[in-house]
């Protein structure tokens, strides 16, 4: 059994590492908040990353199986057509993963 010094140093260390990480991108974010780099990013970003995940969810599916695909194309439609319609993307993305999750269910024997 490890002595209490040997675990306190032990989460001591872990503290220390943690609070590092978390706080080193507020320690450099002055710098980069005028960098063109990360401003491009941060407008680019947000939709390669959709699109991304998009075709990750999708890659594996079984178009010639029953449903054939219908609840992963309602999903998309239903959130597509949300976030065009509203421009908010925690409705499109929670509307839109409830009617996959409810056309799966009402699909599939």
């Amino acid at each position: 059994m490890p002595s209490d010094r040997y675990l306190l140093t032990g989460l001591g260390v872990m503290f220390a590492v943690t609070f590092c990480l978390r706080a080193a991108p507020f320690a450099v974010l002055g710098r980069l908040r005028s960098s063109r780099l990360v401003a491009f990013l941060g407008t680019t970003m947000p939709t390669g990353v959709m699109v991304i995940l998009t075709v990750y969810t999708l890659r594996d599916l079984d178009l010639t199986a029953h449903p054939y695909g219908l609840p992963a194309a309602l999903g998309v439609a239903a959130t597509t057509a949300l976030h065009l319609w509203r421009r908010n993307s925690l409705l499109s993305i929670v509307a839109g993963t409830a009617v996959y999750m409810l056309a799966g269910q009402l699909l599939t024997p």
